[in-house]
């Protein structure tokens, strides 16, 4: 009799885990209804915050906006010395999809870590910029990690790193810090397209190319940089960080911020779109959209 409810149970995540990718691809939103995070012109609507400096102090900057894309260069670094960077957009997202084109450009720059050649990455449920001390490295977030081809052999791209957060693959804890996805080797500097499908803490997908590379669940704060158990010196938190990331522990993470990284490599970002997947889904009000997934009924305006 257990067996059998083993079975069961196992059969019913599978369908938790296949719904949302399904339903996404049912659903066909007019390209109208995605929000561009991106002007094409400035950074207007996006937080950067690199390690040892103020909010918005763009170190050499290093995050720019330029022919239609976000880039981060470092044209005017002698060396990279641990200046780890984000830019966040301006609002926190929880059920989403988000949609994107990356390209790794040329060589890395002298006195970034080896790892970190042709690495880079998104953040998505992330701490906002302003929460950051001055020093730390990297926010509390979920890192959708992009790595580029180095010429011969294999290296995924799409995988998933998880600074101060623990996830489950395949209903189980997940405890490396990087988890390789299953997607093809991208290399030179050629566009590769990326897209996350988001339903807060229960179910991320991660996709490239079209291909659904990764899958996990139960998203929440906890592992390394946040637990006691680990050195909170490694990302430079603050003793005041640590102590209120801590208190946390084990809490599920249903939304948060989405940041382009700086790891030493430069990168380009375009096609920056959001799709919102919570909304009214009542067909009698003004603000009803089909492919919603997620019923907020008290978003719903009615003439």
């Amino acid at each position: 009799m257990s067996g059998f409810f083993s079975k069961a149970a196992s059969l019913i995540f599978l369908v938790l885990l296949l719904i949302p990718v399904a339903q996404a691809q049912r659903s066909q939103p007019q390209d109208s209804d995605w929000i561009s995070l991106f002007n094409g012109k400035d950074l207007t609507g996006w937080d950067i915050k690199i390690a040892g400096h103020a909010l918005n102090d763009n170190y050499q900057n290093t995050f720019v906006a330029e022919d239609g894309m976000i880039r981060v260069k470092y044209d005017g670094y002698k060396t990279f010395d641990g200046k780890y960077g984000h830019i966040y957009y301006k609002q926190p997202f929880s059920y989403y999809r988000l949609r994107f084109q990356y390209r790794f450009l040329g060589d890395q720059v002298p006195g970034g870590d080896s790892w970190n050649v042709r690495n880079s990455g998104i953040m998505l449920h992330s701490e906002p910029a302003w929460n950051l001390g001055k020093d730390q490295t990297f926010p509390v977030s979920l890192e959708m990690q992009f790595l580029g081809g180095l010429g011969s052999g294999e290296r995924a791209t799409g995988n998933l790193c998880t600074p101060g957060t623990i996830v489950d693959i395949n209903g189980k804890l997940a405890n490396e810090h990087c988890i390789n996805s299953t997607s093809k080797t991208y290399h030179g500097d050629q566009w590769v397209k990326g897209e996350l499908i988001v339903y807060a803490d229960s179910v991320i997908h991660q996709l490239i190319e079209g291909d659904t590379v990764l899958t996990y669940t139960n998203a929440r704060i906890g592992g390394g940089f946040v637990s006691p158990s680990h050195d909170f010196k490694m990302g430079k938190f603050t003793k005041e960080s640590a102590e209120s990331w801590m208190k946390l522990d084990n809490t599920p993470l249903k939304e948060g911020y989405i940041a382009l990284q700086s790891e030493s490599h430069a990168i380009d970002f375009k096609d920056i779109e959001l799709l919102p997947l919570k909304g009214c889904m009542d067909p009698k009000a003004s603000n009803f959209k089909s492919y919603y997934q997620i019923n907020d009924k008290g978003a719903c305006t009615y003439k």
